[in-house]
């Protein structure tokens, strides 16, 4: 680690005093008693989306059906305004992003848009890592196409359980491959898969490539216009703070604003086709063209407050100190947690990690449950990974410190003996 940490509190204090972002964890409705961590699962609500959508609720109040045209049809263009704001993050065009339903949603509209199978490319590459509702997607379109999973499901297996690696993806990239669909990061492990260089990959063989950047967005700047893939999908209600089941994101790449969309829709129309209301589907000439029902205006409208904070904080900077806060994490675990029965599930290098800490233990789920009654909100994957994030925008080094010396207490006087393996439903 290049970074030459000490144990002590004082120096997190330091380290928070000397923090550039620290001013904006006034933003957020931070529980002064409580240390969050689970930012890569729900961000915490902040003053600027409370804002947001109070605004939209005011307009709706004042306004009724007219809260359409106001200001120039703010509402009616509100998942292309809003979407533009993300363009930055992933370095994007504007017109390549839009707002649409949930993350599961566009990835069906993905997928039914680019996978085509025929008698040569029938095949869909995917990680047995993965979180499952890209796997569900992923066989659903199997199955819809008349396949069944043996015949067309190629999975790129794991050799440790943690980490898939960049050889053994494209090793799998066979000529009867048709479409991939990985994560940007892993969500057990927080494995920074090399983007560029599997869609380089995948387009030398003719492969259609999308992402899932549910774990990175927010935390980790993307540059799309050098990666150059097909498209991606997203959440907005983990890094980005966008509210419990917020809108999900799309990217389509403007070399594919000519295909058809897959899922059609009323609103993927062309603006000013759309409210004749034909039965003749004309297709909006930008990633527009993939959105299907209404906007859902009070889903998108605390993504719009809250996507104000990352304009003036600057994806670079969030990057900077999550690496800084999440290095400082690991150092303290090694230092003291490793005698406890705890590892690190993560890697360790800057540019294969992404925004969390995956600590690793036995009794990883008891140790979540007391975790909780000593006023630390964690996160809990199966079999036995407590995920631990750090957020740039809003937690502390003295936070992580304090962290440590609870995960420390639970595990050296066996307070997790006190509670249940039963599961609960969720953690």
């Amino acid at each position: 680690m290049e970074n030459k940490f000490q144990e002590n509190l004082e120096f997190a204090k330091t380290l928070d005093q000397r923090d550039p972002l620290k001013d904006f964890r006034s933003r957020f409705h931070v529980k002064e008693e409580e240390i969050y961590m689970d930012g890569n699962s729900l961000g915490l609500s902040s003053h600027d989306a409370q804002a947001s959508i109070k605004r939209v609720a005011k307009d709706w109040e004042n306004e009724g059906i007219k809260i359409w045209g106001m200001e120039k049809g703010r509402y009616f263009n509100y998942p292309k305004l809003v979407g533009e704001k993300l363009a930055h993050l992933i370095g994007a065009e504007a017109k390549e992003i839009i707002l649409n339903g949930s993350i599961t949603t566009n990835l069906h509209q993905a997928l039914a848009t680019f996978y085509k199978p025929d008698q040569d490319r029938y095949k869909i590459l995917v990680d047995e890592l993965n979180f499952p509702t890209d796997i569900y997607a992923v066989k659903s379109l199997i199955n819809l196409k008349g396949y069944t999973e043996d015949e067309a499901l190629v999975t790129v297996t794991s050799k440790d359980g943690r980490e898939i690696l960049e050889e053994d993806i494209i090793e799998a990239m066979k000529d009867d491959v048709a479409l991939i669909l990985l994560p940007s990061v892993l969500y057990r492990s927080a494995q920074l898969i090399n983007m560029e260089q599997i869609t380089e990959e995948a387009h030398k063989r003719g492969i259609i490539i999308g992402w899932d950047l549910a774990h990175s967005i927010g935390a980790i700047p993307h540059n799309f216009k050098k990666i150059d893939p097909d498209f991606a999908v997203w959440c907005t209600y983990k890094y980005l703070n966008g509210g419990p089941g917020s809108v999900g994101g799309l990217y389509i790449n403007r070399k594919h604003f000519t295909r058809e969309a897959g899922l059609k829709g009323w609103f993927g129309n062309r603006d000013d086709r759309q409210f004749r209301l034909e039965h003749c589907f004309e297709q909006a000439e930008d990633a527009g063209g993939w959105l299907q029902g209404s906007p859902h205006m009070l889903s998108i409208a605390p993504l719009e407050g809250s996507l104000k904070i990352f304009e003036e904080a600057g994806i670079q900077r969030i990057r900077e100190k999550s690496l800084i806060i999440t290095e400082y994490l690991m150092f303290l675990a090694e230092k003291r947690l490793l005698k406890w029965g705890y590892k690190i599930g993560n890697p360790r290098e800057n540019h294969r990690r992404g925004g969390h800490v995956s600590l690793e233990h036995e009794e990883a789920y008891r140790i979540s449950l007391a975790l909780r009654d000593h006023g630390v909100v964690p996160d809990y994957r199966e079999p036995n990974v407590i995920r631990l994030a750090p957020v740039a925008l809003y937690n502390t080094y003295e936070e992580v410190f304090r962290l440590v010396e609870i995960l420390e207490k639970i595990a050296e006087e066996k307070i997790f003996q006190k509670y249940s393996l039963e599961r609960g439903t969720v953690l």
